[in-house]
């Protein structure tokens, strides 16, 4: 790793964000509309219908959510109209303004795609056990956990893009990995902050992975980051190495004892299935 270049990326990324130089990556247009209806008190279901049906694609996953063991529907459902009245306004819009995300994920150059594409893997798999997390271990809203999980990484889109063009960089690796886990958490908070995101998610995004994070009540950072180390259990990466049992988001989640974990693999299959449900 050549130390040198990647304190150089990190100054000159942090300079364009001082000046306000640097490209940031813009919320999908399908999502800026469907955030749009879902803050109107006035709009109905046959709104937000006729928003989301605009992309076939985004319908038939909005469905396929529905009638997967997520939501444990008995009467499947093989329309959008139907799909969204079962799951309501708010689940909808946050599903669909979370999986509009999926097409910013990705890029020209093969290295960058291939980097993006795993991070949009990463975020789906977080999600989906965040999801399962909020639904039994406390009483946040399980769509909201959702959405978090899938923006959580967004601070490292613009990082790529970057490097995309940056021959250097693109050359090393592990200075790119590096600049990434000191920026991204900070600039995916920028990022969240200047599409109007709410504050909860704004925070896991610049939390999630601050071991010293402190809260009074169970939030959605906690949510994130549980499932995120959750995510390298097993592995040979660093995170799969800490203590889980001394980090306050497992103790916040009641999940810092020995049962507990043994009760959080056994749910390994619930979040499997929401995995798949959520992905294309």
């Amino acid at each position: 790793m050549n130390t040198d270049l990647a304190k150089q990326v990190k100054d000159d990324i942090v300079a364009q964000i001082k000046n306000d130089e640097l490209v940031l990556p813009t919320l999908p247009e399908i999502a800026l509309k469907v955030r749009e209806v879902a803050e109107d008190p006035n709009a109905t279901i046959d709104d937000l219908c006729s928003v989301i049906s605009r992309d076939p694609a985004l319908s038939a996953r909005i469905i396929k959510v529905t009638n997967s063991p997520l939501l444990r529907t008995s009467m499947p459902v093989d329309d959008l109209v139907a799909a969204v009245s079962r799951l309501g306004i708010d689940f909808t819009s946050n599903l669909a303004i979370g999986l509009a995300m999926e097409q910013m994920f990705q890029a020209t150059h093969d290295m960058i795609d291939h980097r993006m594409r795993q991070c949009w893997a990463q975020a789906m798999e977080v999600a989906a056990t965040a999801q399962v997390l909020a639904r039994h271990f406390t009483n946040l809203k399980t769509d909201q956990a959702m959405l978090a999980g899938l923006v959580h990484q967004i601070g490292i889109l613009p990082i790529l893009a970057y490097a995309e063009n940056n021959a250097s960089l693109l050359a090393d690796s592990l200075s790119l990995d590096k600049v990434i886990d000191r920026l991204h958490p900070a600039l995916g908070a920028y990022i969240l902050r200047s599409w109007d995101f709410p504050a909860e998610i704004i925070e896991t995004a610049k939390h999630y992975l601050d071991r010293s994070y402190q809260a009074d009540t169970p939030t959605y950072t906690d949510l994130i980051q549980v499932a995120t180390f959750q995510s390298y259990a097993g592995t040979d990466h660093p995170l799969a190495k800490v203590d889980r049992s001394q980090l306050g988001s497992f103790k916040r989640l009641g999940l810092d004892s020995d049962e507990e974990v043994t009760q959080l693999d056994a749910l390994s299959e619930e979040m499997g299935a929401t995995q798949s449900a959520i992905s294309g």
